[in-house]
Order: structure tokens, then C-alpha cells, then sequence
């Protein structure tokens, strides 16, 4: 029984060798695979989308992701959850402010309640085409204070994305003219001002989270809405409300939101990567929205859609006293000539 129990202690004091060798090694393997990152850890950064994985914000912000991970050692690693499986917009914005995601991709309209500036970008005809809206909205000088006016809100807007032209679509008749619209009911993104279009427009502007649009509008509720092609398209809208007219009357942008808190906290080198990848993100998405779009045009027709032209002037004059009403503050009246003097 004695040699027995000096055996027993031997070999305890051997495993426990063993054991912190085996530590030691794993803390070695640890640091040398986080090299580069301050805690030895990848951080997840969550971010919230409202549309499906086909989309051209998502398959470029999955590209933005691979490439933070690659150029940070893996410090930062994105998860993208599209089909609001986070929310809808609206909420998704709490979320980031709160800290409980680090970023959403949000509708543009949406941050006009943080601060009303935000407006002169969502007005009507503001945008002459996808390049005059990216040379303003990714442009420092122009928007530089403006993306950081709502840090202590929790938010930074890191940059904007092109989402498209949008247009009224409804299970009626086609739309011609500011007359065509009346009686209608046509979903709109909540915001005073999108509210107020409508209305000049001609019909009476619903908000409505973008996944209870389908079952209103086949249930009645709503006689249409108002989006771009992509989404007009990926989200079967076609089946039920077949008349596409293009009004063009918004260009507003979708905006990559992320919890302020987090992007100080980023090293410098870190936030210059963000900021160099982002960019090259945001280039990307334009080239694969111009290829989407005539893929999604080509879909919704054969699911029913019928596209039409319409008169933009008529609704461009309908619409003017929203633009000058939004355009009570000097800064916005600054922004808006900004906006109108690059177009030139």
C-alpha cells in the first residue's frame, strides 16, 4: 500500500507538469495567432439588414468584412443578419445606440429624427443620378460634421450607400399624373417629410415596416408603395401590386450606422482601415446595383409587373413646397446648395 501511494503522488505531480506545459504552450499559440490586436481576441460586429442576401449592400459588406478581418489580424470579424432578423430599421437604430449590435444599415429618411439636417438629402429630385449622390454624401467636406452631429446619441454614420431610385408601385392602375395617385394608400418610410411628398404627390403616404408591406397590400390595407426595382422585385411585390411607375421622385441614400462608443474606441490604425474598406465597399455596391437592377426588371416582369413613364416634372413642381419648407435652417439651406452646386 506505501509504494502504492508514492506512486499515486508521482504521477500527480507529473500531470500537473504536464498540464502546465500544456498551458503555456496553448497561451503561446494564442498570442501568435492574435498578433497585431491589442487583446488577443476577435471582436464581432454585429450588423443588422433589412434585406435578403442578394442584395448589393450585403454582398458588399460581406467583401468590407472579409477585408476588415484580413487587414486587422482578425481583431474584427462581421456578421451581417439580413431580412430584419434584428428588427426592423427603426428599432435596429436603438439597438446600436444601446450598444446591444455595433452597426445597421438604416433607410436615410429614418435620421431625420436625430437631426433634421439629415432631411435635405431625402428631399424630392434632390439627386440627379447615382453619381451626383455619391459625390456628395461620401464627401467630408460636405457631410463631415454633419455624420458626427449624432455621437452623443451613441451613433456615427460611417458612410452612405446607393439605394437605388425609387418609384410608386400599387395593385390599381398605372400612374401618370400627381391625379393618378388619389385614394391611394402607398407604404412610405416614416419621416415627416416622406409623409408631406406623398401628400403633394397625390396620394395619402402609410408608414410600414418593409416586411408587413406584402400582406398589406394583398390584404388591402395599403394599395401600394413607393421603392426601387431591387427590392420592388426581391421582395415579390410584383405578385400583388403589378403597376411600376417610374415617378423617380427619391434618391435617398442607406446609411451604415455604428455605435459611436466602438468606432472611438478602434485604434487609429483600425479606423483607417474601416474608413479605406468602407469606401471601396460603397464603390462596389454602385457597380452591383446598375448590374441588379436589370436582372430584377426582368424578374418582375415575369412575375406580372408592367413598367411605365410618367411626367417627372409634374411631380417635381407638385413637391416643391416640401423642399422649401425642409429647408427652414441655414445649414440646411448650405447643404441643399451644396447638393445642387455638384450637380452642375
Amino acid at each position: 500500500m506505501k509504494k502504492s501511494f508514492k506512486q499515486l503522488i508521482l504521477l500527480g505531480v507529473m500531470g500537473l507538469v504536464l498540464a502546465i506545459l500544456a498551458a503555456c504552450g496553448g497561451e503561446e499559440t494564442t498570442t501568435t495567432e492574435a498578433e497585431g490586436t491589442s487583446s488577443g481576441e476577435t471582436q464581432l460586429l454585429k450588423v443588422a439588414f433589412n434585406q435578403p442576401e442578394n442584395h448589393p449592400q450585403y454582398k458588399a459588406m460581406q467583401e468590407f468584412g472579409e477585408k476588415i478581418k484580413e487587414r486587422t489580424n482578425g481583431a474584427y470579424e462581421i456578421e451581417i443578419f439580413p431580412n430584419e432578423l434584428l428588427g426592423a430599421q427603426r428599432e435596429t437604430i436603438e439597438l446600436v445606440q444601446s450598444g446591444t449590435i455595433q452597426m445597421s444599415i438604416v433607410a436615410g429618411s429614418l435620421l431625420e429624427n436625430f437631426n433634421e439636417d439629415f432631411a435635405v438629402f431625402n428631399l424630392p429630385y434632390v439627386f440627379e443620378s447615382a453619381e451626383h449622390q455619391m459625390s456628395v454624401l461620401n464627401d467630408q467636406e460636405v457631410v463631415g460634421d454633419l455624420y458626427s452631429s449624432l455621437k452623443d446619441q451613441g451613433l456615427f454614420v460611417a458612410g452612405a450607400f446607393h439605394s437605388g431610385v425609387r418609384n410608386v408601385y400599387n395593385s390599381e392602375k398605372p400612374i401618370n399624373t400627381p391625379e393618378d395617385l388619389k385614394g391611394l394608400k402607398i407604404r412610405i418610410i416614416e419621416s415627416d417629410t416622406n409623409i408631406k411628398m406623398m401628400e403633394q404627390m397625390g396620394g395619402t403616404g402609410t408608414p410600414m415596416g418593409q416586411g408587413e408591406v406584402y400582406t398589406a397590400i394583398q390584404s388591402g390595407v395599403i394599395d401600394g408603395g413607393e421603392n426601387n426595382e431591387l427590392i420592388y422585385s426581391n421582395l415579390k411585390h410584383a405578385e400583388i401590386s403589378p403597376y411600376y411607375s417610374y415617378t423617380k421622385h427619391l434618391m435617398f441614400p442607406d446609411y451604415l450606422l455604428i455605435n459611436s462608443q466602438l468606432f472611438d474606441g478602434m485604434s487609429e490604425e483600425h479606423q483607417q482601415i474601416f474608413k479605406e474598406e468602407l469606401a471601396v465597399a460603397i464603390d462596389r455596391e454602385v457597380e452591383m446595383w446598375e448590374e441588379d437592377v436589370q436582372k430584377a426588371i426582368a424578374d418582375a416582369e415575369a412575375a406580372g409587373a408592367k413598367f411605365n413613364e410618367v411626367d417627372i416634372e409634374l411631380f417635381r413642381k407638385a413637391t416643391e413646397s416640401v423642399v422649401q419648407e425642409k429647408l427652414a435652417s441655414e445649414n440646411a439651406k448650405a447643404l441643399y446648395e451644396k447638393v445642387r452646386e455638384a450637380a452642375k
